[in-house]
């Protein structure tokens, strides 16, 4: 079945490497989409003009901006395995990041979005009770969808187990923890988070070795876990660079 991506800056990322088969379509013209009309050129990706109503029958109905690019044969993703990650992982410092039930698209695509930026060497999220790759996800991830190497477990707890013996060290996050920066995140790390409404799982944050928080002074109880995950992911580079 046909991918259509929507978001100017998933099209734009997905150009940046498309995969065979990729179509760009337009019913708008403007500055913007020239710019995606020259990198389908350079990338010898397909280009068509269709109408408006075409476009918006292509997208079934969701919101566009005048172009969208198709992909025959799925959208383009660095999913992996944890099995294949290991098994080739040798740095002597590391960050990966596991979601224990986060199920919004928009905070998995913004963690996605962090965890590019903080150039994470895996996402790993549970194959239940969790969002997954879907057009919401990949929008909201401005693209990282297409970079950031992640994968699905069916056992988060024993995904934990595989990562120590790996020499990673378990770093669950919640507001009772240890304040992050005098916590030692300077190896190999594996940041774990929580749901949004009920944090951590009672088997994952017994299998974490340290739990750590994030010190703030606002009213509110407790920050958004895509905001957490990326002072967690910036905090855990800046030591491991420093």
């Amino acid at each position: 079945m046909a991918e259509i991506i929507t978001s100017l800056h998933g099209i734009e990322e997905t150009l940046l490497d498309p995969p065979e088969g990729a179509e760009l379509l337009l019913s708008k013209k403007n500055a913007r989409i020239d710019a995606l009309v020259a990198l389908a050129q350079r990338a010898k990706v397909s280009v068509r003009d269709v109408s408006e109503a075409e476009l918006t029958k292509k997208t079934e109905g969701r919101e566009h901006r005048g172009v969208v690019l198709t992909l025959p044969g799925g959208r383009k993703t660095r999913e992996t395995t944890l099995e294949e990650f290991l098994a080739t992982f040798d740095a002597e410092r590391g960050l990966v990041v596991l979601l224990d039930g986060v199920t919004d698209p928009q905070n998995y695509g913004a963690i996605l979005r962090s965890a590019d930026q903080f150039a994470a060497d895996l996402v790993l999220i549970p194959a239940r009770r969790s969002a997954s790759d879907t057009p919401a996800v990949f929008a909201a991830s401005a693209g990282a969808a297409a970079w950031v190497a992640h994968a699905v477990v069916t056992n988060l707890t024993r995904a934990l187990g595989q990562l120590k013996e790996k020499g990673f060290w378990i770093y669950g996050a919640d507001m009772n923890g240890t304040p992050a920066a005098q916590a030692k995140l300077s190896g190999r790390v594996a940041l774990v988070l929580g749901s949004e409404g009920k944090g951590l799982s009672r088997l994952v944050r017994e299998t974490c070795d340290i739990v750590v928080s994030i010190p703030t002074r606002g009213r509110l109880d407790s920050l958004n876990v895509s905001v957490s995950a990326g002072i967690l992911m910036y905090e855990t580079r800046r030591q491991q660079q420093g």
